[in-house]
Parts: structure tokens; sequence; C-alpha cells
């Protein structure tokens, strides 16, 4: 069969939608940490010319209505032209148990790679670690990735499917974390496979043990314990606030935080909030400062 075989469908208009979940991207490229670009070039090696763009679009607009994600899978929902929303799948080759452990061994050698990955961070060069197993973290062939729509249209991937996939692209960069749950490795499961190989490799078992071998901190002058104290309080030391000033930067706690998952809102979730912050926090200070209450 050729492609001549197959039907031909007019670009269509998909139906408007609101409460869908909107790209933070408004323009250019979609997303980015180095993780997040990684993925977004695996649909974009698929060379599908317009549905690609069609699919940015999409994204934009809240055309995708829910996305869930599970070890291996995800689904979706995403509004095209037709009054039902189509059903999306998008099927990731899990590790098995033998590469689960190649990967420990290959993580836990690099004492740097756990740390980072234990305090949430994705390392540059982790694919190195991947490889040295030979193992990949993202999809490399089309046997790793297999993606469903409901749609009509012939091509595989389709514009709803790459706009699924601009979004999870985004949700790495919140979430370094789901790539591994989609390779069948979740958060709690990578932290048990870190802690087993570091338990039993001699360097990391010396250096952790060395850790808790240090004296503890010193600690404060313990609270004084009677009912007196409690009830009717202690005089404050002096300058007890510390330095009152304006933080250098505002939300820095928001911004920690990062996004809310699939955002659905017109503006973005830190730029919606750090105004009321930085209101919060400019009021606080005339409050500690003795300013009007």
């Amino acid at each position: 069969m050729s492609w001549q075989d197959y039907r031909y469908f007019k670009p269509s208009t998909p139906l408007a939608t609101t409460g869908g979940i909107k790209a933070q991207s408004k323009q250019g490229s979609f997303g980015k940490n180095w993780w997040a670009k990684r993925w977004i070039a695996v649909l974009e090696g698929f060379q599908l010319g317009a549905r690609l763009t069609r699919g940015r679009s999409y994204a934009r607009r809240g055309q995708v209505l829910d996305i869930q994600v599970e070890t291996g899978l995800i689904t979706a929902k995403v509004q095209g032209s037709r009054p039902r929303p189509y059903a999306v799948e998008i099927k990731v080759k899990t590790l098995s148990k033998a590469e689960e452990g190649k990967l420990g061994k290959a993580l836990a050698q690099q004492a740097l790679f756990a740390a980072k990955l234990l305090a949430g961070d994705m390392p540059q060069d982790i694919e190195q670690a991947f490889a040295g197993a030979g193992l990949s973290l993202f999809p490399e062939r089309l046997g790793d990735l297999k993606t469903e729509c409901s749609c009509p249209d012939w091509s595989n991937p389709c514009k709803h499917i790459a706009a699924v996939y601009y979004l999870m692209g985004e949700e790495f960069d919140r979430d370094p974390f789901l790539i591994f749950k989609l390779r069948g490795v979740d958060r709690d499961r990578l932290t048990a496979l870190l802690g087993e190989e570091m338990s039993t490799s001699a360097p990391l078992a010396r250096a952790a043990a060395s850790a808790a071998d240090q004296p503890p901190p010193p600690t404060e002058a313990p609270i004084d314990p009677s009912p007196t104290a409690f009830w009717e309080g202690t005089e404050l030391p002096p300058a007890w606030l510390g330095e009152v000033r304006k933080p250098p930067l505002q939300a820095a706690l928001l911004r920690r935080l990062g996004n809310f998952p699939f955002w659905r809102g017109n503006e973005r979730f830190i730029d919606a909030l750090v105004p009321a912050y930085t209101a919060a926090s400019e009021r606080a200070q005339e409050v500690l400062l003795g300013g009007s209450r």
C-alpha cells in the first residue's frame, strides 16, 4: 500500500474549550531544561511537518482537556473538531528488573549523580550513566514508543498526540522524575535503588559512615519548661527579628516549588501569584517596623 491509498483529511478547526490544560509557552520552543528539550526532540524527530505546528497550537489553546501519567503510559483527552474528545495514548517501553539493577549500579558509581537525584535535580550527563549500562533514559527507537489516537487521521503521531507531547515536555520541566516514572522507575523506586547500591558500595558506604561520625551541630539554649514561662512568656532578646528588609527575590519559595502541574489558567501560575506575595511582603514589613495595622 502506498501513501496515495490513504484518505486525505483537510485541516479542521477544533471546537473551542474552557478549562483545558494550556501550555506555559506562548511562542517559540517548548521546554526550558535540557531533559525537557530531549523529550521534545523525540517527537520532532518524526518529521510530522504541519502536524507539529497544529499540535503546538492545540497545546497553547487548551485543547487538551486531561492528562494522566502512569508507569509507562500517558493517557489524555483532546478536543478536536468533533463533539466527542479524542482519546490519546502514549506508551513508553519500561525497564525490566534486570535493567533496573544495571541502572542502580551505574548511578551509584557516581556519588554526584546519587546526591543530585536524591535532591530532586537531574544531572546534566546522566544519559552517559544510562548509556554505560546499555540503557537509554529517553525513547530512542520507534519500538520504544507507541502512540494511538481515536481521531480519523491516518498519521501517527497526529496533531492531538503532538499536543500532549508538548505539554508533557513542559511538565518534565516541573518534575524531571516523571521521565523515570515513564521508564518504570518512579521516585520511590529510584531512591530505593540508589539506597541499595550505596549501602553495598565501599567508597560510598565509607563516605556515609564518615558523615555519620561527625559531631552534631551545636544546639540553641534549651527552652524553659516551666509553666510560668509557657503561659506568661519571656522577654524577647534584642533584634530577635534580625534585619528587616525586602527579600532580594520576591516569592522565592513559590519559585522554588515551580509551576502547578498541568496548569489550566490563562496566565502562568507564578505570574498570577507573585504580585500577591510581593504585596504581602511589603505589608509585613510595614507592620514589623511599627507602621499602621
